[in-house]
């Protein structure tokens, strides 16, 4: 198919993420991708800084996935979870349970991220029920937080400046503390857990869970807080017999240059979610993990069961996917690369500190955030990264990276330059 006419089909009938279908922002047709490098049909290479949403933190076409998927396919692509089991699975759960905290050891498969923050928000409905507890039927958060597209999920998302504002007045009442100020490296202030610690205190009797990104909040913000708010709220969340849930769906597998964000603040929660990179981006899965004391309060209580079963739940070709993508992690020089990245994006991005226009610029691991003063334009960004030779994609005040843990230092040192030269370009700048 000619690329006039991928992509004129496109814009007349398919619905990208959070476009107008009469207004679309323009999308580039995609012929292949490789390692680091996105390949248009145009003929343009872009060096991706965004790792697909940051899931491909293996790149693209890695050998080891690509095996495991083409193996797996020889066997079954698909069967059904319910009343049956298969050795991928079991094989995932076991490497699951060796790298995640051994409190956390009963494991829930899902089909995507959003799905297993849903399951999350069920399993602590169920676990108060299970206590008797029928009036604990709310979750608290914090505000500048993003857990996904699906109904609930939207719920507890940041009701004023997140994605789902439109639907504020339309999905269940979330009670929302301030969001910590202190940074991730800060001094911490003590302060800064007064609103959380109010409003569990003043509703205790009605919460079911508490629910965050740890460290690191996402699409909410790009925001990287201080690990002693999560320490403090172990102890309230268990005080009260409240349950914590930790979104690890963006952070988990080493993005915020730990395995898991949570390891920050050497905290536990009695609920995990998981996803995007434990398949290194070849295949929607995600999972919810939770203690085997949630577990046996869920199973004692009525109605017995948990009551979530996805069509794809354990899907074999996700769980050998995942797998191979967990065996890649595990390696020594995963952890190390994420460093190496890290320091790479330090020096990278710190001269744009000294732009009038930019607010901050911020880097934990594989993550670095440059916060504008004022909304930039998409479709004029999106213009320019592709005749820069890289791949972003920015959202509101926010221009970042998330590259995948393989890219080398001149492939990152290339993309942080088409960078610099953009903003040369679009708001007359020198570095």
């Amino acid at each position: 198919m000619h690329t006039e006419d991928i992509t004129s089909i496109d814009k007349k009938h398919l619905w990208h993420p959070y476009t107008s279908m009469d207004n679309p922002l323009p999308c580039y047709p995609v012929e292949s991708a490789k390692g680091v490098t996105i390949k248009l049909t145009t003929g343009e290479e872009l060096i991706d800084g965004m790792s697909s949403w940051w899931a491909a933190v293996h790149g693209y076409q890695h050998p080891k996935l690509n095996e495991a998927i083409t193996s797996q396919l020889s066997k079954m692509s698909h069967i059904m979870f319910g009343g049956l089991t298969h050795e991928p699975a079991v094989a995932l759960a076991k490497k699951l349970l060796d790298i995640t905290p051994a409190e956390l050891n009963k494991i829930f498969y899902c089909d995507s991220g959003s799905v297993a923050v849903e399951v999350a928000l069920k399993m602590a409905l169920q676990y108060q029920m299970g206590k008797e507890n029928e009036q604990r039927t709310r979750f608290a958060t914090i505000k500048n937080g993003y857990h996904g597209d699906t109904w609930h999920a939207m719920g507890i998302c940041d009701p004023q400046n997140g994605m789902h504002a439109i639907y504020k007045n339309r999905l269940a009442p979330t009670l929302f503390a301030d969001s910590p100020k202190t940074t991730f490296d800060g001094k911490w202030d003590s302060s800064d857990f007064n609103s959380m610690r109010n409003i569990i205190e003043e509703n205790q009797v009605e919460i079911a869970a508490v629910i965050l990104e740890p460290i690191v909040q996402g699409a909410g913000g790009m925001r990287f807080y201080h690990p002693q708010y999560l320490v403090e709220l172990r102890k309230l969340c268990t005080k009260h017999d409240i349950l914590l849930i930790f979104d690890e769906i963006a952070t988990g597998f080493g993005r915020s240059g730990k395995m898991f964000a949570m390891e920050h603040a050497q905290v536990v929660p009695d609920i995990l979610c998981l996803g995007k990179a434990i398949t290194g981006g070849m295949i929607s899965f995600a999972t919810t993990i939770t203690t085997a004391h949630v577990a046996t309060t869920i199973s004692k209580g009525t109605p017995g069961v948990m009551m979530h079963g996805p069509t794809f739940m354990g899907n074999p070709l996700a769980c050998s996917c995942a797998n191979a993508s967990l065996d890649l992690i595990m390696q020594p020089n995963t952890l190390e690369s994420i460093h190496r990245i890290e320091r790479e994006l330090v020096k990278g991005l710190n001269p744009f500190k000294d732009l009038s226009i930019v607010k901050d610029v911020r880097v934990l691991g594989a993550i670095g955030v440059i916060e504008m003063y004022e909304e930039i334009d998409m479709e004029q960004f999106q213009e320019a990264f592709v005749r820069n030779g890289i791949w972003l994609r920015p959202f509101g005040k926010l221009v970042y990276m998330m590259p995948p843990y393989i890219i080398s230092s001149e492939e990152l040192t290339k993309l942080i330059s088409g960078l610099k030269n953009i903003y040369s370009e679009i708001f007359q700048v020198t570095f």
